[in-house]
C-alpha cells in the first residue's frame, strides 16, 4: 500500500494511492475484468459445496458487469445455484414493481436472466412500515453472518464519496438502517424520478461495518464526473467525510476505474510527480500549463527554480534551459487559437489548427440533444455559416424525455385553439388532448408517456432547433432530424446502439461528404446520450474511412453543458467577442422548452445559457492567465485523429 510521503526538497506532501486501484481503458473492459473475477470465485465455491456469496450494488455503474455476468451465464454455462446476494441498498418507501425500484433493477438486469435461486435474492424491503425497520435491518445483517459474510462486496461510489446509501457523515462501525439522503445524491438521482420532488428522502442501506467486513470488495467508477472523488478517496485522509476512504483500511478492497474515473489520480495527472517519465510533447504542454496554473504566473514568467521546486527537474535535464521550454509551450497554445475554425483562405496554415484549402468546407455538426449545438460551440457554428462554409446539422436525437408535460399541453391546446378559430375539424385534436391530459393526470413518476404525449414533446424539441438554425442562417435542406432509434425509449435508460443508429449516421455523413465533423465529446453528460451519439459516430467514420471523401475529412469533438477540455488538450480555440456571446445566448434562447426549469439538469443549478457562458470564459480566462491574448469567451475543440 502506498502512502503519502513529504518532498524533503520541497516539503510539499507528495500523494500516492492508499488503495490498490486498477485503471482500465474502458468501462467495457473494467466489466469484464470483474466478471472474470466474480466466475472464477463462483466455480472456486461450487467445487468446494459452498454458497459464494455476493454483495451487489445498482445505479449505472454495474450494468455492464451484469451484461457480461448474463452472457458468461448463456454463452459459457456459468451457473448462478450457489450464489447467494444481498443488495446494498433500496430507496424507501418504494413498491417492489415500481420504474425505480431496485427490486425491479435487478431482476431486469440480472436475476431473471440467470439461473440463481429466487430465495437467494436479497434486496433490502421499501415498502416496510416504518417501526418495523430497525427489526427487519437487524435481521439483514444477521442472515449475512449465518453465512458466514460476504465473500466479495461489489460497489459504486456517489459524487461525495457514498457508498452505497451511506452519506457524508456516516461513521465507520454503522449498521444497516434508515438513511436521510443528501441533497447531492438526491439530486443525482432526481433525473430518474422527473425532478426532485418526487425524488425519495429516505433509504434503507447496509451499514459500512458489514462493507468493511467483507472479504474482498470491488469499488468500480467510470467516466471523468467521478474523477475528483476518486482522487479524495483513494489520496486523501480517511474520513468520514468521504466514506469511500474508508476502504483505505480494508485490507483487500481495489477500486476499478476507467481512464476518465482515474483521470485526477497523480499517476495518471502528474505523473513525473511519482516516477521518471519520457517526457512527450503532449506531457510537457500538460506539465508546464498545470505549473503555470498553479504558480498563477503566466508561461513566459516561468523560472528555473518554478520547475526545479515543484519535481520538474527531469524537464530541465532532458530538455535544456527553462525559457526554450516557455517559448516552446507559448507558441504551441498561440497557434491553438483561430478566428477561422473552417480554416482561413489564401494563408499559411502550417501552424494553424485547420487547412486553408479547400476554402469553402461542407461541414457537419452532429448534435445529440436539439440544443447541443449552439450551447456547445454556437459561436462557431456561426461563424462557419458566416465565413461562407456549407454547414448542415444533424439531430441525433428527439430529446423528447427533457420537455415539462405541462409544454405538451400547452401546445395541444394550442392546435386545438388554431383550428377553432380556423374553421379546422379538431374532433380528432380535442381527443388526443383529452387522451394526453387523461394520460398525465394517472401518470406516476417516471412511467412512460403514452406515444401521443412523447411525439408532441419531440416536436417542440424540433421546433426549437430548427428555430436555431435559422438564426444562425441556415436552410431547412441543412437541418436534418436523425431521431436515432436508442434513443426512443419514453425513459432515462436507453438501449444499446444498435446497427439501425450506425446506418443513420453513415447514410447522413455520406450524403453531405463533410471537410470537417463536429460530435459531442462530453462523457461527462450524466444521461450517457453523448457517449452512444458519440460511438456512433465513430463506428460510422471508421467504416467510411476508406472512401475517397474521407481523405479531406477532419472530426473535431466539442463538449458541452457538463465541462470542458482541459487547457492542454485543446488544439483548436475559437475566440468570441462580447456581442458574439450575446449572439449565442438568443440563440440559446431558441429553446424555450428547457429555460426556467430544465427537467433534466444534474447536479448544477444553473440554466444551459449560464454554463455556456460561464465555460466559455474560464476557457478564455485560463488563456489570459497563461499570458495569452484576453478574449471574452472562447470554445474549445479537441480532434479525434481515425
Amino acid at each position: 500500500m502506498l502512502k503519502s510521503t513529504i518532498d524533503k526538497a520541497t516539503g510539499f506532501e507528495k500523494r500516492f494511492e492508499n488503495i490498490n486501484t486498477k485503471v482500465f481503458e474502458d468501462s467495457q473492459a473494467a466489466s469484464k475484468a470483474i466478471a472474470k473475477e466474480i466466475a472464477k470465485l463462483i466455480k472456486v465455491k461450487q467445487s468446494q459445496k459452498q454458497p459464494c456469496v455476493l454483495g451487489l450494488a445498482t445505479g449505472s455503474s454495474p450494468k455492464g458487469l451484469y451484461a457480461e455476468l448474463v452472457r458468461l451465464h448463456k454463452e459459457e454455462g456459468l451457473s448462478f445455484k450457489n450464489v447467494v446476494t444481498f443488495n446494498l441498498d433500496e430507496y424507501y418507501p418504494m413498491e417492489p414493481d415500481s420504474v425505480n425500484s431496485y427490486v425491479r433493477f435487478m431482476k431486469t438486469l440480472l436475476f431473471d436472466q440467470v439461473d440463481i435461486l429466487p430465495e437467494n435474492c436479497h434486496i433490502p424491503d421499501g415498502k416496510l412500515a416504518k417501526a418495523d425497520i430497525a427489526d427487519y435491518c437487524s435481521r439483514y445483517e444477521s442472515k449475512i453472518e449465518v453465512l458466514g459474510g460476504i465473500d466479495l462486496q461489489i460497489l459504486g461510489i456517489g459524487g461525495n464519496g457514498h457508498i452505497g446509501f451511506n452519506e457524508s457523515g456516516s461513521l465507520q462501525n454503522s449498521k444497516t438502517r434508515l438513511v436521510a439522503l443528501d441533497h447531492i445524491t438526491r439530486v443525482a438521482a432526481s433525473k430518474d424520478f422527473a425532478g426532485l420532488s418526487n425524488t425519495p428522502k429516505t433509504a434503507i442501506t447496509l451499514g459500512v461495518k458489514k462493507i468493511m467486513e467483507a472479504k474482498r470488495v470491488i469499488l468500480m467508477a467510470w467516466g471523468e464526473a467521478k474523477s475528483a472523488i476518486i482522487r479524495a478517496s483513494v489520496e486523501g485522509q480517511v474520513t468520514n467525510q468521504v466514506p469511500a476512504s474508508f476502504l483505505q483500511e480494508h485490507n483487500n478492497a481495489t477500486f476499478v476505474l476507467d481512464k476518465g474515473a482515474a483521470s485526477k489520480l497523480t499517476r495518471i495527472n502528474t505523473p513525473w510527480l511519482v516516477e521518471k517519465v519520457t517526457w512527450t510533447d503532449k506531457l510537457i504542454r500538460k506539465a508546464v500549463t498545470g505549473l503555470a496554473l498553479h504558480l498563477k504566473k503566466p508561461i513566459l514568467m516561468l523560472t528555473e527554480a518554478d520547475y526545479i521546486e515543484n519535481g520538474m527537474s527531469d524537464l530541465l535535464a532532458d530538455y535544456g534551459n527553462g525559457y526554450d521550454i516557455n517559448i516552446k509551450i507559448f507558441n504551441d497554445l498561440q497557434h491553438t487559437i483561430t478566428g477561422w475554425p473552417g480554416g482561413k483562405p489564401n494563408a499559411d496554415d502550417t501552424k494553424r489548427p485547420e487547412r486553408a484549402e479547400p476554402a469553402k468546407k461542407r461541414v457537419l455538426i452532429f448534435s445529440p440533444h436539439p440544443d447541443d449545438d449552439i450551447i456547445s460551440m454556437g459561436g462557431t457554428f456561426k461563424r462557419l455559416h458566416e465565413q461562407g462554409h456549407d454547414v448542415h446539422v444533424g439531430y441525433q436525437t428527439s430529446g423528447n424525455i427533457a420537455v415539462a408535460d405541462e409544454e405538451a399541453l400547452r401546445f395541444a391546446n394550442f392546435v386545438i385553439d388554431y383550428n377553432e378559430k380556423f374553421g379546422i375539424n379538431s374532433d380528432a385534436t380535442g381527443k388526443i388532448y383529452t387522451k394526453m391530459v387523461k394520460a398525465l393526470r394517472e401518470k406516476k413518476p417516471s412511467e412512460i408517456d403514452i406515444p401521443e404525449t412523447r411525439y408532441i414533446k419531440g416536436l417542440i424539441r424540433k421546433g426549437e432547433a430548427r428555430a436555431t438554425s435559422h438564426f444562425v442562417g441556415l436552410t431547412d435542406k441543412q437541418i436534418h432530424f436523425m431521431e436515432m432509434p436508442f434513443y426512443e425509449t419514453g425513459t432515462i435508460d436507453k438501449k444499446p446502439l444498435g446497427e439501425e443508429d450506425i446506418q443513420l449516421t453513415i447514410s447522413l455523413i455520406e450524403s453531405i461528404k463533410p471537410h470537417q465533423i463536429y460530435a459531442a465529446g462530453d462523457l461527462a453528460d450524466p444521461h450517457g446520450t453523448h457517449k452512444v451519439c458519440l460511438d456512433a459516430v465513430f463506428e460510422a467514420v471508421k467504416r467510411l474511412k476508406d472512401k475517397p471523401f474521407m481523405k479531406d475529412c477532419r472530426v473535431w469533438l466539442y463538449r458541452g453543458a457538463w465541462q470542458e477540455w482541459n487547457v492542454d488538450e485543446i488544439e483548436m480555440a475559437v475566440p468570441m467577442s462580447p456581442e458574439q456571446v450575446l449572439e449565442k445566448r438568443h440563440g440559446i434562447f431558441k429553446h424555450q422548452s428547457q429555460k426556467d426549469g430544465v427537467v433534466f439538469q444534474g447536479a448544477d443549478s444553473r440554466e444551459f445559457w449560464q454554463r455556456a457562458e460561464d465555460r466559455n470564459k474560464e476557457t478564455a480566462d485560463t488563456y489570459d492567465q497563461l499570458g495569452l491574448s484576453h478574449y471574452a469567451a472562447m470554445e474549445a475543440f479537441v480532434r479525434w485523429h481515425f
